[in-house]
């Protein structure tokens, strides 16, 4: 299954970058039985935030879709880190919280995860087919647009 996740990031053209150390007072990660619990991530690019503000003003739909995608590709670096480089330990992806930093008006939170959902789905096939959250936040850390956690069955 891990050549499988590899071909697939491969074909998409998806290179996972190295786990991002915490920014505060918090592991990346958690695993409790065969429970892997991954702190938020922002969507992080080339070392920075690549896509910040709100959506609804500062950013659009197919921006935060972007970020939503850049936020699964950092999942996934963090999933690989915790399973010794090995995600084809990867049961399932159980559920993923997304967090979008969006004006009041703004009502599409659940189109902008779909670019973090899509995403997850393509790598991990049907162990990426998952329960989700997507929630409107008045601001996120460091100014991100978007910010998601995952929890995931592992062997």
């Amino acid at each position: 299954m891990s050549a499988e996740i590899e071909t697939r990031l491969k074909d998409l053209g998806v290179t996972l970058p190295q786990a991002a150390a915490p920014a505060a007072n918090y592991v990346p990660y958690v695993i409790s039985g065969s429970m892997l619990y991954i702190s938020g991530q922002l969507p992080m690019e080339g070392g920075k935030i690549a896509v910040t503000g709100h959506v609804g003003k500062d950013v659009d739909v197919a921006g935060a879709q972007r970020a939503a995608e850049l936020c699964a590709i950092n999942i996934l670096a963090q999933a690989k880190s915790a399973l010794g480089g090995d995600l084809g330990r990867i049961r399932r992806l159980v559920k993923i919280n997304g967090f979008v930093a969006s004006t009041p008006e703004f009502i599409e939170q659940h189109l902008v995860l779909n670019g973090a959902s899509n995403l997850l789905a393509n790598v991990l096939g049907d162990a990426g087919k998952h329960a989700r959250a997507a929630v409107g936040m008045a601001a996120l850390p460091f100014n991100a647009a978007v910010e998601i956690d995952a929890v995931i069955e592992i062997a």
